[in-house]
């Protein structure tokens, strides 16, 4: 084999450096040869630290900036109860849903992350369906996610015209290219510095945690606009104006921490650049999550201490009251600026972030075939060692789907709510399955949830099943209209249907899912690959097969 010679040949030389080294490259190769168990062959680099991962994560889910540009949703259904403890509630739940996910992953650490594990989980039968279903489901909200964030932050850097013209309303025009500028900008990052991306992913949890640290000194100091009392920011709840009846316009205004805390799922496409990814990934996704929620909350809380008032934000022209709420909290255009220029900084992490997660996962679907000319967007540019094609396709489909804002505003701001719902769904359906078959595909999972696995399980399907109910429902029912509808459950709908038809016209008769060979997964009865390590003694799917290489290694570095 071609890996263990040259392990040997670097062993020639001594020293802790060479034998970190060893190490380093043992681990690459048994996760190469785990990846080669499963089907696949390993083209990228593996070049990330579990802290990449997690600073990605992190980048992705851009708490600050989330938080920022969906605060009317929260804000209109409930004020600071629904803002404050409604986030609380969803920080939980997914903590959950990402503890859930982390176990499988530690069992099938590979880029195709949920559409991969749908199939292995799933008898050989179901395994092509379910791997097809859940596969669009991700991909498409990849794609979704990625534009709702880079859409977000061209309205919020239009927005900040807005600290010094108050009467500025950009046009549609306006709005869709800086879109597609920043969307170009994030895309060029992803090609031009592709080998820094590990950097760029970590330095984002230091100009989170800065930017975070900074924004709750100034306002808390400064709050020319004065400063609310505990009562109101613990405990005021008014949803008088959303429409619905008070109870359940709680519910509706979950949208904004639960579209926030999604991402983490998305960095599954991430195992392939990740040595020991059975063991950090799984860490990465649960830590992100922990992490965004003591975030968020060290975000919201001094944001509603110096509060304006509501009706004045819920009116705002461009629909980001975040500008103001810094202007009025330090007194001047200018200051307000300086702590939206952090925000911004946030959601350029984000944005890079996305777009190279939707990449891997457009790379990692096409690869088994299920995308219209997989054969292009599955290549790996050998110059930059990324899928550029599957990065390009991400990219166009973006700056395509931008073009519905010229037809509809109130349609394009569903996508918010569609990529919230196809990726909690693209999360749900493995974890459904896992659980229908008895969780015997991760009895020996590295990363266990052991005797409180099947509750775990069951809260995440019982959120997933309602937040698919309520996020297609208009965030508020006064003065309803076409223009103010809620046009979710229609782009669901529209993007479903695609994946059908393409489904049975191609991928009924050419798709059967990852290249698993059928009496691979009818062993052990069940979509269960057994790769070696799969007992109590060797917990994890490759451990056994890390373990092996570990002390190939060793054995020729003491030769």
């Amino acid at each position: 084999m071609s890996r263990p010679s040259s392990i040997s040949a670097a062993a020639t030389t001594k020293g802790p450096a060479v034998e970190g080294g060893h190490a380093a490259a043992a681990a690459a190769a048994a996760a190469d040869d785990a990846l080669a168990a499963m089907g696949y062959k390993a083209e990228l680099p593996r070049s990330l630290s579990m802290l990449s991962v997690l600073g990605l994560s992190f980048a992705i889910m851009a708490v600050p900036y989330g938080l920022s540009t969906t605060f009317l949703y929260s804000l209109a259904n409930g004020q600071s109860v629904t803002v404050l403890w409604g986030w609380v509630m969803l920080s939980f739940i997914s903590v959950a849903i990402a503890a859930s996910l982390a176990e499988i992953c530690s069992v099938f650490p590979t880029a195709g992350g949920v559409y991969y594990w749908a199939a292995l989980l799933s008898t050989p039968e179901w395994a092509p369906i379910a791997s097809w279903v859940t596969g669009w489901l991700t991909l498409v909200g990849n794609w979704t996610v990625t534009l709702s964030i880079n859409f977000g932050g061209a309205q919020l850097i239009l927005s900040a015209i807005t600290l010094w013209d108050e009467d500025f309303v950009a046009n549609a025009w306006q709005t869709v290219l800086m879109f597609w500028a920043v969307m170009l900008l994030t895309y060029l990052v992803n090609v031009l510095g592709s080998r820094w991306l590990d950097q760029i992913n970590t330095m984002c949890i230091y100009w989170t945690g800065a930017s975070v640290v900074i924004i709750l000194v100034v306002l808390l100091a400064m709050a020319k606009g004065g400063r609310r009392g505990g009562e109101f920011v613990f405990a005021h709840y008014d949803a008088s104006g959303s429409g619905w009846p008070a109870g359940w316009s709680f519910f509706v205004g979950l949208l904004q921490p639960a579209y926030v805390l999604t991402g983490y799922g998305m960095v599954a496409s991430m195992c392939e650049e990740v040595q020991n990814p059975e063991r950090e990934v799984p860490k990465a996704i649960v830590l992100s999550v922990v992490a965004a929620g003591i975030t968020g909350l060290f975000f919201l809380i001094p944001v509603l201490f110096v509060l304006p008032d509501v009706q004045a934000l819920l009116t705002v022209a461009s629909g980001q009251p975040v500008g103001l709420i810094f202007k009025t909290a330090t007194g001047s255009a200018g200051g307000g600026f300086g702590l939206l220029f952090l925000i911004l900084g946030i959601w350029l992490f984000a944005g890079i972030g996305a777009l190279t997660a939707s990449s891997r996962c457009t790379y990692a679907f096409a690869r088994d075939g299920a995308i219209p000319g997989s054969v292009l967007w599955s290549k790996i540019d050998k110059r930059t060692e990324i899928p550029l094609w599957g990065l390009t396709l991400s990219f166009l489909v973006d700056c395509l789907l931008g073009l519905i804002y010229f037809g509809s505003a109130a349609a394009f701001n569903s996508f918010t709510g569609v990529a919230t719902i196809c990726l909690c769904s693209s999360y749900a359906l493995p974890i459904l399955v896992s659980v229908v078959r008895g969780r015997q595909a991760i009895k020996y999972a590295s990363f266990s949830l052991g005797k409180f696995g099947y509750a775990i399980n069951i809260i995440t399907l019982a959120w997933v099943l309602l937040s698919i109910f309520i996020f297609c429902m208009p965030s508020v029912l006064t003065d309803l209209s076409p223009s103010s509808m809620n046009y979710a459950s229609a782009v669901f709908a529209g993007f479903g249907s695609i994946s059908l038809l393409w489904y049975f016209v191609w991928g009924r008769k050419h798709f059967s899912g990852p290249p698993i060979v059928q009496s691979q997964l009818a062993d052990l009865g069940a979509g269960i690959l057994p790769v070696e390590g799969r007992d109590p003694e060797n917990v994890g799917a490759v451990k056994g097969e890390k373990d092996r290489k570990l002390a190939e290694a060793e054995s020729m570095g003491n030769l």
